[in-house]
């Protein structure tokens, strides 16, 4: 971490522990070195930080390129070494600034559902995750954030204080066979290998549960 990147860092970590009175789980199961994918549910503006903080590394945020343009916001997203993309979040030289971070060594943060929920609830995977999976050699991590859709979802105006948010990480996951399949198969089988890994991540996500017999503060 840089000085900037660890203001941040610590900032954050503050806002959930007197705001929300956060709690993370299981942490040790994110590598601390080397490329990780972290693949979380999203449901709120405050998931990104939430998943960031948790971890004792720096993480490569995703970030819209017209955030890059205002003085004082980019010079602190290029500090934190953000990847800039495109609206929807997806394209060719957003998926190139991806593989580049993570070919460097680091980790990123993507969010399988592409957008946040609605209504709470998990939503389907879309297969953008599994074209970046396919196109790397990083393994993935899935993530789940609990209560950020009550503490602040996209109908609010402002946070919800005092109620609690948490994350909990999962264990690594590994795609060697699809990935090696993938180098020979027909475009048609690419497509369903993307939807494949997709799937199974958002089914690891929804594997994650609650847990209150353990708080870990990193």
């Amino acid at each position: 971490m840089n000085l900037v990147y660890f203001a941040g860092w610590s900032f954050f970590r503050t806002v959930y522990k007197f705001y929300f009175g956060w709690r993370v789980y299981n942490s040790e199961r994110v590598p601390t070195k080397g490329p990780v994918i972290l693949a979380s549910n999203h449901a709120s503006f405050v998931d990104p930080p939430l998943v960031g903080a948790g971890l004792t590394r720096a993480i490569n945020y995703l970030a819209r390129e017209s955030l890059f343009r205002f003085p004082v916001l980019g010079w602190i997203l290029h500090q934190w070494q953000a990847v800039p993309v495109d609206r929807e979040g997806g394209g060719a030289k957003g998926l190139k600034a991806i593989l580049d971070r993570l070919l460097a060594g680091g980790a990123i943060i993507l969010f399988p559902e592409g957008t946040r929920t609605r209504d709470g609830r998990l939503q389907p995977a879309r297969s953008g995750i599994g074209l970046t999976v396919i196109k790397s050699s990083a393994p993935v991590v899935p993530v789940r954030v609990f209560g950020t859709f009550e503490a602040y979802n996209r109908h609010m105006r402002f946070p919800r204080p005092f109620h609690r948010v948490s994350v909990k990480y999962g264990r690594p996951m590994h795609f060697e066979q699809l990935r090696a399949e993938a180098k020979t198969c027909s475009k048609q089988r690419l497509k369903e290998i993307y939807q494949e890994i997709a799937v199974e991540v958002m089914q690891a996500i929804a594997k994650l549960q609650p847990c209150e017999d353990k708080d870990e503060f990193p």
